[in-house]
């Protein structure tokens, strides 16, 4: 492990030191676990074997988070929303807020999307096991959307919807195409941006976790899950990356999953998945559409608002941050983006910008 600021070492260490007793850490254990797209970053510590014998040893997460770029007050709040509503999410075990140390229960370190890289998704036997991941996925995001925390949580309003588009030409355009659009241009994607706000804002709102996709699931460390997971019929996934949810419109969190940055599903899946959920979800009094037509064009609409800005974050990471890994997946987010754009007669010049920007050629497709 390394470490550039010696004075945080240093209060990390102390407040290691005071926190390892109490839960009976191994420090030598610790290492790195993962680091996201901000400043967090997670490691891995185990229990010492014989301090906690006969009892078998866990391992926990430290978070590391910088007051100075990241603040852990809401990671906090929806952690114990979430368990509180019955969704599988990190326990916080221990804080100290004022240096953004934190202890946090493991949920194991295989994620969705690391299984279902490791799947033959071509064969029956693979694919059942896809399907039992993502049917699981969305019983647990009904679970989740059924959580009352309207103004607990911050709402996902126009100005922050807004906010998010705004990285498309900035960081995309601009910055990682190096392209300026003309006053044409400019005007047809404001009326585009436009269009998308009055779609999303139409929509019904509940708790939006904001990136629930495959990276951000967890197979689990619970009794049984893998074997459950053989048999089709998967435990509730471990869910991570939270602290960014807000009050928000209902079909966002579907089509992050469905619509990944990571996997790529061809739609007649996407659609029978979404079918599934909008069951399920009807059921479980969660405010979809009545029609399942309109709850999949508005879960079109909305996925565009999140592919123009999953964008403009991508370069961003990128050129700002320095954190190039990201590059990769642009093409994948360029095509959900496009796929949308060539269906709805109206988003035309947003399908056109979008293949001037990649150096491609389509004929219109729209069906809408």
């Amino acid at each position: 492990m390394t470490w550039t600021d010696p004075q945080r070492q240093a209060a990390f260490e102390a407040w290691l030191t005071d926190t390892a007793p109490a839960h009976q850490l191994d420090r030598a254990s610790l290492r790195v676990a993962s680091a996201d797209a901000s400043f967090r970053r997670y490691l891995r510590i185990d229990q010492n074997a014989d301090l906690c014998w006969p009892t078998p040893a866990k391992s926990f997460i430290v978070m590391d988070a910088p007051p100075s770029h990241e603040d852990c007050k809401p990671f906090v709040t929806v952690a114990a929303l979430l368990a509180a509503g019955g969704v599988h999410a990190p326990e916080v075990l221990a804080w100290h807020e004022a240096q953004g140390f934190m202890l946090l229960s493991d949920l194991g370190s295989r994620t969705y999307l690391s299984l279902l890289q490791s799947l033959d998704l071509a064969s029956p036997t693979g694919f059942k096991l896809a399907d039992t991941l993502y049917r699981d996925a969305l019983g647990a995001l009904v679970t989740l959307q059924g959580i009352q925390a309207e103004g607990q949580v911050p709402a996902y309003d126009r100005v922050l919807l807004r906010r998010e588009l705004d990285l498309f030409p900035e960081w995309y355009v601009q910055r990682h195409c190096g392209v300026t659009l003309t006053e044409t241009q400019s005007k047809q994607l404001e009326k585009i941006f436009e269009l998308i706000l009055k779609t999303c804002e139409l929509q019904p709102m509940v708790l939006v976790h904001r990136d629930y996709h495959s990276r951000n699931l967890m197979l689990g460390t619970r009794p049984g899950a893998e074997t459950a997971l053989g048999a089709g019929r998967g435990p509730n996934p471990g869910v991570l990356d939270f602290q960014d949810a807000v009050w928000g419109p209902v079909t966002y969190d579907v089509v992050s999953l469905l619509r990944d940055a990571y996997i790529e599903w061809d739609e007649p899946q996407q659609i029978d998945w979404a079918a599934r959920y909008w069951q399920q979800a009807k059921k479980a009094g969660v405010p979809v559409q009545d029609d399942f037509g309109l709850f999949w064009c508005d879960l079109e609409w909305m996925g565009l608002q999140r592919h123009l800005k999953v964008l403009g974050i991508f370069a961003r990471l990128n050129h700002r941050d320095g954190k190039s890994g990201y590059l990769k997946d642009l093409p994948l987010v360029w095509r959900h983006a496009h796929h949308v754009a060539m269906r709805y007669s109206v988003l035309t010049p947003l399908a056109r910008l979008l293949e001037q920007l990649a150096g491609v050629k389509a004929e219109d497709g729209y069906t809408f």
